[in-house]
C-alpha cells in the first residue's frame, strides 16, 4: 500500500461517520428498533457533556452555600434553608432538586433534602471544596476556550499560583500560604496513592523537592520510620513546613533547604528523590532542567520518584486530558505528559529501569519511578 492509497478502514470508518452525522439519520436511528438504543444513548452522553458546565455550577452553588455540611444534621426544607441563607424558597428547591439529579442529594417523601453517599463522600475526600471554590478562576479563563488556546497574556488562574513563573513572584508569605494549603490539601490522597504505588524499600534518605509544606512528606514519614527525610522548597514556605513537622513529631527526623529549583543546585546525600505533582506545573525547558539536576544530586543507583496526573498518550484519558490538560493550559507554565513523555525525559536525563505501574485512580494520580545507573 503506497502513501496515496485509502486505507480501507478509514474510508470505511468515514463513510459510517458521514451517515451518523446526518439530521435526517439520527432522527430515523433513534426510531428504528436496531439502533435506537444507540442512537440514545449516544444522545445522552452527548447531552451530558452539553450540560456539564451548568452541573459544575450547581456543585459549586451546594459548596458555596455549605448545604453539605448542612444537610449532615438530617434533612432540611427549601424553606429553612432558603431562609437561613437569603434564597427564596422556590429558588433553593430548584438547587437542591438538581443537587438530587446529581445523586449528591436525596429527595425525601415530605420535599425535604437530605445528604446523599456520593454528597458525603464529597466531604470526606481532603481539600475537595477548597479546590471546588478555588475553580471560580479556572471557570473565568474558560469562558472563552478558544481565546485560551490562542494564548492570552496572562490569566486569571495564572496569578493564583504565582510560584510557578520563579520564585521572586512566590516571596510573599501569605500568597505561599494561599496556593500551599490547598497544595497540602489536595495531595493527601496523591500520597495515598503514591504509597500503594511505591516500594520505599531500601531508602535511607528521601529528599522530597518542591513538596510545600510536607503534606506528602508527612505521610511517608507516618507511614515509613526507618529512613530520615528531607524537604526542598521556596523560602517563604520553609516556616510553615517546619510548623508541619513540628507537630506531626517529625522534627527529628527531616531535615529543611530553602532554595529555588530552578535557580539552585538540589541538596545531595539523599539516596531517593521524589517530584509529587510538580512537572505538569513546568514546561518542557525547566522540567529537562530539573530532571537533570535530580540526576546530578542522587548517587549511583539512587532512586527518583514521580507522581502526578498524566495524559493518556496513545489512549486519550478523561481526567489527565480533558480537566488537567486545560487547568495547566490555564496556569500558562505547565502540560500534562503521558508516562511515555515523562520517561522521554527521564532518559534524556540519563536515569534507566522507568517504571509506572497501573493506577488505581488516574484522576488522582499516576506514578513513575525511574533509577540512576550503578557505577
Amino acid at each position: 500500500m503506497t502513501a496515496d492509497t485509502p486505507d480501507l478502514g478509514q474510508w470505511k470508518g468515514g463513510w459510517i461517520n458521514r451517515l451518523i452525522a446526518r439530521p435526517g439519520f439520527q432522527s430515523w436511528a433513534s426510531k428504528f428498533p436496531l439502533t435506537r438504543g444507540f442512537a440514545r444513548r449516544d444522545g445522552a452522553v452527548l447531552f451530558d457533556v452539553v450540560q456539564g458546565f451548568v452541573q459544575s455550577q450547581v456543585l459549586m452553588a451546594l459548596v458555596e452555600m455549605d448545604i453539605f455540611k448542612r444537610l449532615r444534621a438530617g434533612p432540611m426544607s427549601p424553606e429553612v434553608l432558603g431562609q437561613a441563607l437569603n434564597v427564596a424558597p422556590d429558588r433553593m428547591e430548584i438547587v437542591l432538586q438538581a443537587g438530587a439529579a446529581l445523586n449528591l442529594l436525596t429527595r425525601k417523601r415530605d420535599d425535604r433534602f437530605a445528604l446523599a453517599r456520593r454528597g458525603a463522600a464529597l466531604m470526606g475526600v481532603p481539600g475537595l471544596e477548597a479546590m471546588i471554590r478555588h475553580h471560580k478562576a479556572f471557570y473565568r479563563d474558560l469562558e472563552d476556550p478558544v481565546a485560551l488556546l490562542r494564548g492570552p497574556d496572562q490569566t486569571e488562574l495564572s496569578q493564583f499560583w504565582p510560584y510557578v513563573f520563579g520564585a521572586a513572584s512566590a516571596e510573599d508569605p501569605e500568597v505561599a500560604r494561599t496556593y500551599s494549603d490547598l497544595m497540602a490539601q489536595s495531595q493527601k490522597l496523591v500520597a495515598e496513592d503514591t504509597l500503594r504505588m511505591t516500594s520505599f524499600k531500601g531508602i535511607a534518605t528521601l529528599l522530597d523537592v518542591g513538596g510545600g509544606t510536607g503534606a506528602f512528606l508527612e505521610a511517608v514519614g507516618q507511614a515509613h520510620t526507618g529512613f530520615d527525610l528531607q524537604l526542598f522548597d521556596l523560602p517563604a514556605v520553609v516556616p510553615d513546613a517546619q510548623a508541619r513537622f513540628d507537630a506531626a513529631g517529625l522534627a527529628d527526623r527531616v531535615t529543611l533547604y530553602a532554595g529555588s529549583f530552578r535557580d539552585d543546585a538540589l541538596p545531595t546525600g539523599a539516596d531517593a528523590i521524589s517530584l509529587i505533582r510538580v512537572l505538569y506545573d513546568h514546561s518542557d525547558d525547566t522540567v529537562r532542567s530539573l530532571l537533570h539536576k535530580v540526576y546530578a544530586a542522587l548517587p549511583a543507583g539512587g532512586r527518583l520518584i514521580v507522581s502526578e496526573p498524566m495524559g493518556g498518550g496513545a489512549k486519550p484519558d478523561r481526567s489527565g486530558d480533558v480537566y488537567f490538560a486545560f487547568y495547566t493550559l490555564a496556569m500558562q507554565t505547565g502540560r500534562t505528559r503521558s508516562p511515555q513523555q515523562i520517561e522521554a525525559l527521564c532518559r534524556d536525563a540519563g536515569f534507566e529501569n522507568i517504571q509506572s505501574p497501573t493506577p488505581a485512580r488516574p484522576f488522582v494520580t499516576r506514578v513513575l519511578t525511574a533509577q540512576k545507573p550503578l557505577l
